[in-house]
């Protein structure tokens, strides 16, 4: 396998292998932010997104639903992309430092075993429902909702293709 390759799929682990590297980074004085979502259609909103999170510290660590978890949030025509397509095509991003799947509607357990500093969320989310803000802020760290790009969402863009065709 070539380098690159390599490079992209060494960006998407476990949860325990997740933990122990956020906890070596975390331990050289680094700055971990985390932020989630299914990112099944990607768009200009979430680039935008993610680079605002990601100069909110040092590494950027994404969870990412799983397809089952997209299924139940969004419904059974979701996700269009399939969870290793969607983390690929994530992890080419060099402000993304690690993808970890999640089975569950919420990222909760995932950032309970994490502990990130910094946890964000798009602009249409207020802070005191963030799901996880509650440990981050009882260990110290900062929770965020970040600006949001009117007009950019994936349901909309189904909907584009689907009145075209």
């Amino acid at each position: 396998m070539n380098q690159s390759l390599q490079k992209i799929e060494n960006k998407i682990v476990s949860l325990s292998e997740a933990k122990d590297r956020i906890q070596s980074w975390q331990k050289e004085g680094l700055k971990v932010v985390f932020t989630n979502g299914c990112f099944d259609l990607l768009h200009k909103g979430h680039i935008h997104y993610l680079c605002e999170a990601a100069a909110l510290g040092d590494k950027l660590v994404l969870g990412l639903n799983s397809d089952a978890s997209v299924r139940r949030l969004k419904g059974a025509s979701r996700p269009i992309n399939n969870e290793e397509s969607r983390a690929a095509m994530l992890a080419c991003f060099f402000f993304i430092d690690l993808i970890v799947f999640f089975e569950e509607e919420t990222p909760e357990t995932l950032i309970n075993t994490i502990s990130p500093d910094v946890l964000v969320k798009g602009g249409d989310y207020n802070i005191k429902d963030i799901v996880g803000a509650d440990h981050v802020l009882k260990n110290g760290g900062k929770v965020l909702s970040l600006s949001f790009i009117d007009g950019f969402s994936s349901t909309d863009i189904i909907n584009k293709i689907k009145q075209t065709t």
